[in-house]
């Protein structure tokens, strides 16, 4: 008698924590995020809207999205849906899930781009996967004119969705040899190329060795074999001045702005750290005649 009334919404926090050490003990990196995401998902609400469903609308389907996390599938494969910069993307099977660490990468070339005296600069995305880095140029810089290119077909069915009713111009092609009906005219070049060693394959992560597509993965011995023809590829779409933009493993530090030498007609090839201070973009000019 006059004890405290019972919690009529705390089933669902005590299954997240039993879920988060689940995640957890199955080695999944951010357990608590994931097992949050997932009842988020599962019930209908946001994250911060957790503690708000009812004890009696709890869903045991909750701990089927659980196992299949357990299992190493991706969150974002569960739920069909990856979160980039201001972006929500639609992603599944056939598709690289863009990952937080490019974030950062985009966020230098809108900065760049801000920084350049264009009006209506033209920006082409190589390799664009689910589309993220050319849709989020385009949001953040309004007046841009943004090209994406794409080579694989299953990896399109995504994109396609994610640009419907935007501004990018998406079509499927090699980064090697695309757009040239734009040489010469682009303001920047940007991408996120598959740069992983074959020989590395044994080390990556099994969210993306066994669900990303090994297109989006893996280029070459060392893993520089689609940069080297980016590197050509943006020579020639670039005016001079223009910049280009372009992803690499932590371990690749140094390796990538040594592409993009003088001889090669470029300038200012440089490196640049992530959120965690690890070496993850390599940027350069194109050199004036």
């Amino acid at each position: 008698m006059g004890g405290r009334p019972p919690n009529p919404r705390g089933v669902l926090l005590a299954e997240v924590a039993q879920a988060t050490q689940r995640l957890a003990d199955a080695g999944v990196p951010s357990p608590r995020n994931d097992a949050e995401e997932l009842a988020a998902f599962v019930h209908g609400v946001k994250r911060g809207e957790l503690h708000s469903v009812k004890d009696s609308d709890f869903d045991a389907r909750y701990w089927e999205t659980i196992a299949r996390r357990v299992a190493r599938e991706p969150l974002q494969h569960i739920t069909g849906r990856a979160f980039f910069r201001y972006l929500e993307l639609q992603v599944g099977p056939g598709v690289f899930v863009p990952r937080p660490e490019t974030e950062s990468v985009v966020g230098w070339a809108i900065d760049a781009v801000r920084a350049m005296d264009v009006v209506e600069p033209l920006i082409v995305d190589l390799c664009t996967g689910s589309g993220a880095i050319a849709l989020a140029m385009a949001q953040e810089v309004p007046r841009s004119r943004v090209y994406a290119v794409e080579l694989s077909e299953d990896a399109l069915k995504w994109t396609r969705k994610n640009v419907e009713g935007s501004r990018v111009k998406l079509s499927r092609g090699d980064a090697r040899d695309a757009l040239p009906e734009l040489d010469g005219q682009v303001d920047l070049v940007v991408s996120n190329p598959p740069y992983i060693p074959l020989t590395e394959w044994e080390y990556v992560a099994p969210e993306a060795r066994d669900y990303d597509p090994e297109l989006s993965l893996f280029s070459g011995e060392d893993g520089l074999d689609l940069i080297r023809g980016i590197e050509r590829t943006a020579h020639r779409l670039l005016r001079p001045g223009g910049v280009v933009v372009i992803e690499h493993a932590d371990t690749q530090g140094g390796q990538v702005p040594w592409i993009f030498t003088e001889e090669r007609g470029w300038a200012d090839a440089a490196d640049h750290p992530d959120l965690n201070n690890r070496p993850r973009f390599a940027t350069a000019r194109k050199a004036m005649p």
